[in-house]
């Protein structure tokens, strides 16, 4: 069984290692959509995988971190493409949501990025 529980939040950031003359170089909002996904087992009992309420509870701390800040503030979004934003959100969620089974972040209505849990290694700039 999968499941998922989506949210919005708007947030301001800018892209520090693009050329300058690149677009995203600049500061810039979005309104952002992420999609929480789990996979498990059906409870029975309760009809559900897990309470979409509590999925909403436990990501509020993150919503409120995110929501209407400048995303390059938060420790770990220093470069806060959509694949570090999805990853982080990851990081931050999997301790409390063992059935996490992927993070869909929408940064536009057509462009966005799906983060299931691989392992990544991140390049810094030399």
């Amino acid at each position: 069984m999968e499941i998922f529980k989506e949210f919005t939040f708007e947030s301001a950031h800018r892209l520090p290692y693009v050329p300058e003359s690149h677009k995203c170089w600049r500061l810039h909002g979005h309104s952002f959509k992420v999609a929480i996904h789990l996979v498990g087992n059906l409870d029975y009992n309760t009809g559900w995988l897990r309470d979409f309420s509590n999925i909403k509870a436990i990501f509020k701390p993150l919503h409120e971190r995110l929501d209407h800040n400048y995303l390059n503030d938060i420790p770990g979004l220093e470069n806060p493409t959509s694949e570090v934003l999805a990853q982080w959100i990851w990081t931050e969620l999997k301790p409390t949501l063992p059935e996490l089974s992927a993070v869909r972040i929408y940064e536009t209505c057509t462009s966005g990025c799906i983060y299931r849990g691989n392992i990544a290694t991140c390049k810094s700039k030399q």
